[in-house]
């Protein structure tokens, strides 16, 4: 009777112990957070998940709570979009917690650069499994980011892409809002200095990316990845709208005429510098403006990915 009694304490110890603790942090203003996040909670607790789910009111807050529950978990589960991952990038750094995803934004692109699953399902199966992934983080002016960081255009589609928008037109709301603001924007002067290398140009746009995708599908480069240890830089350089229709195959697959395009790599930084200070947005968020400096952060960040992810992914 005692020995039984030993071998059931045991066994439940060693339950209590190896349970892992996760800290939720949720978008819950989504349009899929709201509908899903309920079934999700419960899948993750049924995979042995221990959530601790502080009540939020802004993700601006995401780098602070994971901060201050650096000591009381073991990994961070982030529900919502672009925006929500990047908000919590800094906190990520600091502890180097490993990141679970739900992606439960509009464009997702972190997710489909990484070929996470967006069924919420399988989502939850891919955290559960416990596979990670080293993966870079960009950085401009002091602030992490996954995606993308851009001037000019972007920044005039991201005060466009209002929450009433994306929710009626979802993932379309990037196109409507883009051929708008082009309509009306006009280029820009400013130069570009990658190490030893110094051009001026004339553009709309000018985009550093850290992954693969950003925009809701758009690609940085044919054959960039979050785990290759450099940024990717295009400027679209054209003087009237029109000019940017034949660019379109290029913005979605990443081939763009090797005069608007540079790369930088580990030790290098990137320098814009613009007539007038312009802002950047960062995965849809805007905080800094030019002057600005780039630079990637090798190895970041580790990050749940599916069991047949292995590196960086195939050219197109």
């Amino acid at each position: 009777m005692w020995e039984i009694l030993c071998l059931g304490l045991r066994l439940f110890s060693r339950s209590i112990f190896l349970k892992r603790r996760a800290l939720l942090l949720v978008n819950r203003r989504s349009r899929r957070g709201r509908r899903l996040l309920r079934p999700a909670i419960a899948q993750l607790e049924a995979a042995g998940l221990e959530l601790v789910q502080p009540l939020l009111s802004r993700h601006s807050d995401y780098s602070d709570v994971i901060v201050a529950h650096r000591d009381r978990v073991d990994l961070v589960i982030v529900g919502g979009g672009d925006g929500s991952l990047n908000a919590a990038a800094r906190g990520l750094v600091e502890t180097q917690l490993p990141l679970g995803v739900l992606p439960l934004g509009t464009a997702n692109d972190l997710a489909r650069t990484l070929a996470l699953p967006t069924d919420l399902n399988q989502a939850c199966q891919v955290i559960a499994q416990g596979q990670t992934q080293a993966i870079d983080l960009g950085w401009v002016n002091g602030y992490y980011y996954f995606n993308v960081a851009s001037l000019g255009l972007s920044v005039k589609i991201t005060q466009g892409l209002t929450s009433g928008v994306k929710r009626r037109w979802g993932v379309f709301a990037y196109a409507l809002v883009a051929l708008r603001s082009l309509w009306r924007f006009r280029p820009f002067r400013a130069e570009i200095r990658v190490g030893d290398r110094v051009r001026q140009t004339k553009t709309v746009q000018i985009a550093v990316g850290n992954g693969r995708y950003y925009g809701g599908g758009l690609a940085i480069a044919h054959d960039a990845a979050i785990d290759d240890q450099r940024l990717d830089l295009y400027s679209l350089s054209i003087d009237h709208w029109w000019q940017i229709i034949p660019l379109l195959p290029a913005l979605y697959h990443g081939r763009y005429p090797t005069p608007l395009t540079e790369q930088c790599g580990p030790g290098e930084t990137i320098e814009i510098r613009t007539r007038r200070h312009r802002h950047i947005n960062t995965d849809g968020e805007i905080h800094t403006t030019t002057p600005a400096r780039f630079r990637v952060i090798p190895q970041a960040l580790r990050i749940f990915v599916p069991a047949t992810v292995t590196g960086s992914p195939p050219a197109q």
